[in-house]
């Protein structure tokens, strides 16, 4: 018991230095720097974090993580592209540690825990080494349909690298050859402050969408429906729904494109058929189970989804994603 405590303590000093200080370097270039940034270098910013926040969300999270939706292989590589601009880990370790989250939800195999904190879910689990059971479930988990993606398996060969690039290197060139910014301006605003947002809104799902709002699918969970984190998170803070139907293509029963560009771009993409197989529940076992199960508050903005088959939380691995 006190070998197991003590593993689940141990801090990680390293991450806790450079999280620390990368946070740091992003107020201080937040209050000094960007009120002398040309305004088109900030909304450049915006655009590369929306663009690596659609890798996390529309990619690793429910394309690769949930299997919610096929993809063919000019979308594949966008949402690499994508997910690479995010800077976050490779996408075996983020898909395997959130299927690991979803069937342990809020127990001591669950990378982040709600249970133990805001801070723990939303930072500290990645400043202190993983509990002995997040590593012992993890190592459960089946990864089948993952590495046996040839795409995917490049990808997290040379992970380190597409991530330099498309993370750090790119985004800081374009402004300072094209806009003609200061490449200190450059590289502070978009190594620091959009980098730690981007990171920030990721957490935040993991924080205060298991913590705060309403529950009107299923009470009886941590995860809840969370406006400001939807906003934030790109459609991200449904997550009462999520987590009772996380095989939802849109990760929410509501219909507002405002609350969930996620499923914007999705439906875009699928319109010209790089995006297909969009997986849903019907209307009846929605409203089935938030009558059996929710806290009898409305989800905000409504519709009835489409009605689709109820496929299995983690896939079996002969689920693909489809490369033609």
């Amino acid at each position: 018991m006190g070998a197991q405590l003590g593993a689940r303590q141990q801090i990680i000093w390293i991450n806790v230095v450079l999280i620390t200080l990368w946070h740091l370097l992003a107020v201080y270039t937040a209050v000094i720097l960007v009120p002398r940034m040309q305004i088109i270098t900030i909304l450049w910013g915006y655009f590369v974090g929306i663009v690596g926040g659609f890798g996390v969300t529309a990619g690793a999270h429910r394309l690769w993580a949930h299997r919610a939706y096929k993809a063919k292989l000019p979308l594949q590589l966008i949402l690499l592209m994508c997910y690479s601009t995010a800077g976050q880990n490779s996408v075996f370790d983020w898909v395997r540690d959130h299927r690991v989250h979803h069937k342990f939800s809020e127990t001591d195999a669950d990378p982040h825990n709600a249970k133990r904190g805001f801070f723990f879910a939303h930072v500290g689990w990645l400043m202190q080494r993983k509990h002995p059971e997040v590593l012992k479930k993890g190592a459960l988990i089946d990864m089948s349909d993952i590495t046996g993606d040839p795409i995917l398996a490049f990808h997290t060969k040379y992970f380190n690298y597409f991530k330099l690039f498309f993370c750090f290197i790119f985004p800081v060139l374009v402004p300072y050859i094209v806009l003609k910014e200061p490449f200190y301006h450059c590289f502070m605003g978009i190594c620091f402050i959009r980098y730690i947002l981007g990171l920030n809104f990721t957490w935040s799902v993991n924080s205060a969408a298991h913590i705060w709002g309403n529950k009107p699918y299923d009470k009886r969970i941590n995860p809840a429906e969370n406006l400001t984190v939807s906003i934030l998170a790109m459609g991200e803070g449904w997550h009462n729904y999520h987590h009772v139907f996380p095989w939802d293509y849109r990760a929410a029963e509501l219909g507002h494109y405002l609350f969930n560009s996620t499923t914007v771009i999705i439906d875009l993409f699928a319109k010209i058929g790089w995006a297909y197989d969009l997986k849903s529940p019907s209307p009846e076992l929605v409203q089935k189970i938030s009558k059996k199960y929710g806290d009898g508050t409305e989800p905000y903005l409504g519709r009835s989804p489409s009605h689709h088959d109820h496929p299995e939380e983690v896939p079996h691995p002969d689920h693909t994603v489809a490369s033609n």
